[in-house]
């Protein structure tokens, strides 16, 4: 039994079509999940993908992210705890004009502190900036710049110009890690 030639060309065709239709589909998917990933993850999306090297890879890297970030408990702190880090902060700040190099690494262990307090793990740095970047994409970067900032301070590299900067750094990723609503870590987790 001979299969028309016109027939096998309307199968072809149809064929095509639909892969042509499947392609198209998934290349439009590809293009919301990069402008999602940069909606949310905003100057962080930009410094991960120059990092990896690869939009793809970078991409993925940030999906793992927010998978890792949402099977955490992460969670508000009780109005004791914020007065209680609030007020060791404002004690490390006030010690920075007699101390400014001693002062960084409090900064820097007050962060860690806060944070384990609402539930991130507090591993390697680089874990720490990137499961900070999920909830805070526009802090870690100052994160970023306070932590290379304490690793000059180590070295003896940093002035006190810089220290002064990684403080006002530490303290805008301080105040987000206490201010955070009960509603927007509901809203995460969905």
């Amino acid at each position: 039994m001979d299969i028309p030639n016109s027939m096998v060309q309307v199968v072809v065709a149809v064929v095509v079509i639909l892969l042509i239709g499947v392609g198209l589909m998934l290349l439009m998917r590809g293009r919301q999940r990069s402008k999602e990933l940069r909606e949310r993850f905003g100057p962080e999306y930009e410094r991960t993908v120059e990092a990896i090297g690869n939009q793809r890879k970078a991409e993925q890297e940030l999906a793992t992210r927010q998978e890792r970030v949402a099977s955490l408990e992460i969670r508000p702190l009780s109005a004791e705890e914020r007065a209680r880090f609030a007020e060791a902060w404002r004690s490390t700040q006030a010690r920075f004009v007699d101390a400014p190099n001693e002062t960084i690494g409090e900064a820097n262990k007050l962060i860690k502190e806060v944070m384990q307090a609402r539930g991130y793990p507090v591993n390697g740095f680089e874990e720490r900036a990137a499961d900070l970047s999920v909830h805070y994409p526009e802090v870690v970067t100052n994160y970023r710049a306070a932590y290379r900032i304490a690793q000059q301070n180590e070295r003896h590299e940093a002035d006190t110009e810089d220290l002064r900067q990684a403080m006002v750094h530490y303290r805008s990723l301080f105040e987000e890690l206490l201010d955070i609503r009960q509603e927007e870590l509901l809203k995460e987790r969905v």
